[in-house]
């Protein structure tokens, strides 16, 4: 019996000729993990059904005046270490059926910008006011998400330490920089490129800087700040100026596209780990079994050192023609 629940674009969801898309989620890496799963996902299809975690089980919903076409993704991780990491994924990932179809970044910043207020105020109000020596006690999640509207080009914001990678037959690319405190140290011009790259993506470390809800200590570093900061080129160092969180992409037809929550790279060295991703998902077909293989080798050949922790992907595979994909036949979990 598999811990993970899985969920591909060709059994219930639909999006379009030109996107294969498949998500799945799990407690942790070990059958026998008696974690709680804090992460999430979202799900829109280009007809407005939805699928999302609700109480750690899967969801299916009909957005109500979906635009036609318009598909939207996004992964959380709720930070269980300040409490009710999960109800705080959850909130977010139902706050997202709400919000309409954006095509421009201003509507999409402002709309989640807005999210993120108001789930604050409304944790706040359910747990008691928090004082500014108490704001670290607040729930927060991550969240990457990437909206593409039909016939343009994708929007991405993020906020948190998940990541989207770009992975194509002989590399990975991160195309997200991690809210954490060697960003912050980068950005004051304390770390140098190195210095920062082997913090953050040659070692693993659990400390955050941002988060949705939880609010940000880019602005003040002595302090947990309300509102959520935008790291963009002008408050990012040179060597990541363009990687900016809320921004147009453009996906590479010979690409292959992850969004994935940090569970999969908390290894000694994550770097060689995730470097064995292009050879592992050119071994699928679709998208759905790129994402059992991805599953499949963290649970039987696991990095060394890897910290047992809520795992959560979403594959996008685009797709240049509209042949239907053939399933496998043994990427299914039970």
């Amino acid at each position: 019996m598999s811990p993970f629940q899985i969920l591909a674009a060709h059994d219930t969801l639909h999006f379009g000729p030109h996107l294969d898309i498949a998500a799945a989620t799990g407690a942790g890496a070990d059958p026998g993990s008696p974690l709680e799963n804090q992460d999430n996902f979202l799900l829109i299809d280009a007809h407005g059904r939805a699928a999302l975690l609700d109480g750690q089980k899967l969801r299916q919903v009909e957005v109500a005046g979906w635009t036609a076409g318009h598909v939207r993704l996004a992964v959380l991780d709720g930070m269980g270490g300040h409490g009710q990491g999960r109800q705080a994924a959850e909130a977010v990932a139902a706050g997202l059926l709400a919000i309409p179809p954006c095509t421009a970044l201003p509507e999409l910043a402002a709309y989640l910008d807005a999210l993120h207020a108001r789930l604050q105020r409304q944790f706040a109000d359910a747990n008691g006011d928090y004082g500014a020596g108490e704001r670290a006690r607040r729930p927060g999640t991550t969240l990457t998400l990437m909206e593409l509207p039909p016939g343009q080009p994708p929007l991405l914001y993020h906020v948190g330490d998940s990541r989207l990678y770009e992975i194509t037959v002989d590399r990975v690319f991160p195309l997200t920089v991690d809210h954490v405190p060697a960003t912050a140290f980068a950005m004051a011009g304390v770390l140098g490129e190195h210095e920062w790259w082997q913090q953050v993506h040659g070692e693993h470390r659990s400390q955050i800087a941002q988060a949705f809800i939880l609010g940000n200590a880019f602005a003040n570093p002595a302090m947990l700040s309300d509102p959520l900061f935008d790291l963009s080129a002008s408050t990012l160092p040179p060597f990541l100026r363009h990687l900016p969180d809320r921004r147009t992409l453009v996906l590479r037809p010979d690409a292959v596209y992850v969004l994935a929550t940090d569970g999969f790279w908390a290894c000694f060295e994550p770097h060689l780990w995730v470097g064995r991703w292009p050879a592992l998902l050119s071994r699928g077909r679709n998208a759905r079994a790129m994402l059992v293989l991805l599953f499949e080798e963290i649970n039987s050949r696991p990095p060394p050192g890897l910290h047992i922790d809520n795992i959560t992907a979403i594959v996008l595979r685009p797709v240049l023609e509209s042949a239907p994909e053939t399933d496998p036949g043994d990427d299914t979990y039970a």
